[in-house]
Parts: C-alpha cells; structure tokens; sequence
C-alpha cells in the first residue's frame, strides 16, 4: 500500500511537470492581458499600450491592456496575485508594487513571495519645480529655508506613499531638514498648486513637463537622472547639487507574473520585453513620453525589487511616514 501511494506521487508530480513543460512550449497559445491599476492617458497605460503593441507582434498572439485604476494599484495587483500563474495574466506595475505592503495593512500581498518578476522596463525621471516666481533657483535654495525656517517648507506629491512624496521624504532625511508634505489625489491637482504659488515644490515625473516650463508656468531647479537631462542640460542633477542616489527614487515600471508561473513561460516573456526595448522605434516612442528605457532581466529584477524594498523601508522608518490605514 505504501508503495502504491509513493508511486502514485512520484508519476502525479512526473506528470505534473511534463504538462507544465508542454504549457511552457506552447505559450502562448491565446490572447494575454496585461493588468494596469492606473487610468488610461497616464505615463504607465501609455507604456503598457507601447510594449503590447510590440509584444503582440513578437509574441503572435494580441497582447491586451486591462485598466484596473484605484488605490494606488493595489486592486490591480491584488488581482493579478489571484490569477491562474500561467503567463496569460500580467500586472505593468511601478513603485506602489513595494510601497503598498509597507504602508498599507490591507495591501494583502507580499511584493517578492506573491509575484513572478519578468522583467524591468522603464525608469521615468523626475523633476524638482517650483512656482515660475519663486525665489528658490536651486535645491539648495530649498534646503537653506527649509534649516532656517522648519516645517513651513511645503512639498506636493500624487499621495502619500507616491514616488514624489518618497523623494521629498528623503531630501528631507539627506538634509536634516524638517519640511511639510501636502498630499493630493493624483500628479495633476499637485502641479496645480505648484504653478499657483501655493505650494513650494515638488518631485513630478518629467512627462510632459517641457510645455510646463516652455510656457513658463513651472521654473526647474534640479533632476533625479544620474546625468544632466538631455531636454534641459542647464538644470543640475540632485547629486550635483549634493544629493546623490536620487536617480533610484526615479518611479520605475516593470512586468510581473503570478508567483509560481512556470520558469519557461516567465523567460519568454522576459525575452520578448528584452526585445521589444532594443527595437529603436519603440525606445524613441517611449523616451518621446518621458520615459528611459532601463532594461533588467528577470533575476536582476527580482534583486532590484529586494533592494527597493529595503530602500523604502528605510526611508519610511527615517522620515516616520504613517500607515495609510
């Protein structure tokens, strides 16, 4: 009896991934979605719209982009955790991927254990900017008032817990520096408030800031890139100014798959991304919308999210961010 039971579970998990195997080879065999928790129009749908467009090509099955906006993406990538882990269903996600299980108690998902990661796409820079009359024309600026008069400072960002309000978080810890962080629901009502002079600054990502500042309606006074913007070369980086390591508060996009998608699907699902940004056009359309194409394979992936995890940690800890529930 024994011996039957150890046979049946020697061929059930030979099966198992005999068939696992012939899933992989076959794939894809059928339409796939990749899930976005933003509204259509922003930065991340038009990169998800971008890469399948591409991936559809490459890939010879269509390649959908489902919008799931809502929380921060929490719904989308609550979504795509549940989903069947066979490649067939994606999540395009961004920074809040780690942020959320940090600050949010009902995030439900852990960043690393619950996901497959794909690969890294794209890194969108940010911009300091300040209202077109302010006085500051540095960050330097910003942080001699900010020492000499504390809390009265105020930074914008699209949330608490966003890329921006992150990045103002550690110029702050860089500085020593006690600022005041106004959080609006989104990118656009934070500009606002910028170019209207009420608020003092703010990190916004660079797309579609150069009209912004053509008509004079945003003054830039720094970058998070690692080198000068191409766009603006008259505007230093933050670690010229002496705030290094801001380049990797830069909101970053990245493919993810349901954890324990089958290695061979999640590689070529990596192959056709790594594809896809090496073609010329696609890497002009996307820098075209502000976005640097920043390329890592699966396993550096997953190592990048490690240390992005501990990062924000750390962050979080220093500047005494609270929970969002």
């Amino acid at each position: 009896m024994k011996k039957r039971t150890l046979l049946a579970a020697a061929l059930a998990v030979a099966f198992g991934s005999l068939g696992a195997n012939a899933q992989a080879q076959d794939f894809p065999s059928r339409p796939i979605t990749i899930v976005v928790g933003a509204a259509a129009g922003g930065p991340t749908d038009i990169i998800a719209r971008v890469l399948a467009q591409d991936l559809t090509t490459s890939l010879g099955q269509p390649v959908i982009v489902s919008n799931k906006p809502g929380a921060n993406s929490l719904m989308a990538t609550q979504e795509v955790a549940r989903a069947n882990p066979d490649g067939y269903t994606l999540l395009l996600a961004y920074n809040a991927h780690v942020v959320n299980p940090l600050l949010m108690k009902s995030a439900r998902y852990h960043a690393l254990n619950d996901f497959s990661p794909v690969s890294l796409a794209v890194s969108l820079p940010m911009a300091v900017i300040a209202p077109p009359n302010s006085p500051f024309a540095t960050v330097q600026d910003v942080v001699r008032e900010g020492r000499a008069k504390p809390e009265t400072i105020a930074y914008g960002s699209s949330g608490n817990g966003s890329a921006p309000h992150l990045a103002g978080a550690l110029l702050q810890t860089q500085s020593h520096t006690k600022l005041t962080h106004v959080p609006f629901k989104g990118n656009a009502p934070a500009l606002a408030e910028v170019m209207a002079g009420r608020i003092h600054f703010m990190f916004y990502p660079m797309v579609g800031i150069n009209k912004f500042v053509a008509d004079n309606r945003v003054k830039l006074i720094g970058v998070t890139t690692a080198q000068r913007h191409p766009d603006f070369p008259a505007v230093p980086t933050m670690a010229e100014t002496g705030f290094p390591g801001f380049e990797q508060t830069s909101p970053w996009i990245g493919m993810l798959a349901p954890s324990k998608t089958p290695p061979a699907v999640v590689a070529r699902l990596d192959a056709a991304v790594k594809a896809a940004l090496a073609r010329a056009d696609t890497r002009e359309r996307l820098v075209a919308n502000g976005a640097l194409p920043a390329y890592r394979g699966s396993g550096d992936f997953q190592s990048f999210l490690r240390q992005d995890v501990d990062r924000w940690t750390k962050v979080i800890e220093a500047a005494g961010i609270q929970s969002n529930d």
